[in-house]
């Protein structure tokens, strides 16, 4: 099965340089001091002989099948490696039924896991519960969306960092030194590289190796590199943690008023293809609860933003999604709004079906009038100040606090308005 590294056999002269530069001991795995450092986590688990069952969570090309290979060599585990993409029920049947009469215990490494359905992985359950396997298993995606709970309160989550640039130097040495010759790279290129990689140790590879195909001339610049390497997409999925960590960034960047990350976050989004009218609809969602009344000129402008994006489409319209992202960065901020509609819909569903006080209900019939509907209604522009002080709440209700104003914008002197209100209710009603 490949890995970033390769198979556990020594890798033919004409095997890819990735598979040719496999670590051959846990120690040699870079990247994961986490793990595999003297105080890992995995270190430990290897320390004591025995293998809980484990789920490897973390993006591509960050070691995930060499581990788990490295791990079974390391404790004496017989290896044993699929992938849920090319295996079926009835294969994991064999797989189980070998592991029983295998002469020694049997780590099942199962990469992409989270391609199994939830019936699929439930075929792992009662193997694990009878320690028939040890189950690997690997992902890129969130286990707590993808598996099973049954799984993984059987299995440790173990995460893997994307590789930092310290990790992919040292990858990029080892690649010198097998094929003895430096990368035909200048220093500003080779950092351009190790960028490039987003943190991929294979895709690193790769790179490397056609590199030292091409031979060219004369060590290459960063334009040279750019001309030389197809250039790579950034690693994004609409549907998965990515598109979901990417908008949680921007908007958390929003509410924290800095419009250069939010700015950031934004183009992050629309450089990996996210659509740009999702972005607008978060837009107008972070307008109306964390800028609010606060500025409720930020509705205005978001919308207005989608509707140029409408007119002009990309990529002249996402100039109007990146003025109302800057627009929402900078606008004073209050949340009062969204505070007070959970509290209203929380007093509305404790209150039951409270009717309205007989001054506030319509009265169009003669039988609603002789009931009394609509009497005594003051009509608040006959009353001093256009406020009439009058009750708005059902008969037997205590009037609520809801919407707080904060001292920030617009709402500041909302606030004011609404405290000189609440003095003429008093000295009206008293």
């Amino acid at each position: 099965m490949a890995d970033l590294f390769g198979e556990a056999a020594p890798a033919p002269p004409a095997a890819p340089l990735a598979d040719r530069l496999r670590p051959e001991r846990l120690e040699q795995v870079v990247g994961q001091p986490h793990l595999l450092g003297p105080d890992g986590a995995l270190t430990r688990l290897v320390a004591s002989g025995t293998l809980p069952s484990l789920i490897f969570w973390g993006p591509p090309g960050t070691g995930k099948t060499s581990i788990a290979r490295l791990l079974a060599q390391a404790t004496g585990y017989r290896f044993v490696g699929v992938s849920a993409v090319m295996t079926s029920v009835h294969d994991l049947k064999a797989i189980f039924a070998a592991a029983a009469h295998a002469p020694s215990r049997t780590l099942l490494f199962v990469d992409e896991i989270h391609r199994f359905n939830r019936a699929q992985q439930d075929a792992f359950l009662a193997p694990m519960e009878a320690g028939i396997i040890t189950l690997v298993g690997a992902t890129t995606e969130n286990p707590s969306f993808e598996l099973n709970a049954a799984i993984l309160s059987r299995a440790q989550v173990m995460v893997l960092n994307r590789l930092d640039a310290d990790a992919l130097e040292a990858l990029l040495q080892r690649a010198e030194q097998a094929t003895g010759r430096p990368l035909p790279l200048m220093a500003a290129a080779r950092a351009a590289l190790i960028a490039h990689a987003d943190g991929d140790g294979r895709y690193l590879l790769g790179q490397a190796e056609s590199l030292f195909t091409l031979d060219p001339a004369a060590p290459l610049d960063p334009a040279g590199l750019s001309r030389a390497l197809q250039q790579r997409l950034p690693v994004y999925d609409k549907d998965r943690d990515g598109h979901y960590d990417l908008i949680s960034a921007l908007h958390k960047s929003l509410r924290g008023s800095d419009p250069d990350a939010a700015l950031y976050w934004l183009m992050r989004m629309l450089e990996a293809g996210e659509e740009p009218l999702y972005l607008l609809r978060r837009l107008v969602r972070f307008a109306t609860e964390d800028v609010g009344l606060a500025d409720p000129q930020a509705l205005v402008v978001t919308l207005a933003a989608k509707e140029a994006y409408d007119f002009l489409g990309s990529p002249e319209g996402e100039l109007a999604i990146v003025e109302a992202c800057l627009y929402l960065a900078t606008a004073p901020k209050s949340n009062a709004a969204y505070v007070a509609e959970k509290a209203a819909r929380k007093a509305a569903r404790e209150g039951g079906s409270l009717p309205p006080p007989l001054a506030l209900r319509n009265r169009p019939t003669k039988l609603m009038k002789a009931l009394g509907y609509g009497e005594g209604y003051a009509y608040d522009h006959d009353a001093p100040d256009a406020f009439s002080g009058q009750n708005c709440w059902p008969d037997g209700m205590t009037p609520q606090s809801l919407y707080r104003p904060s001292p920030r914008g617009a709402e500041a002197r909302i606030a004011e308005r609404m405290a000189h209100w609440a003095l003429l209710r008093a000295e009206r009603r008293g």
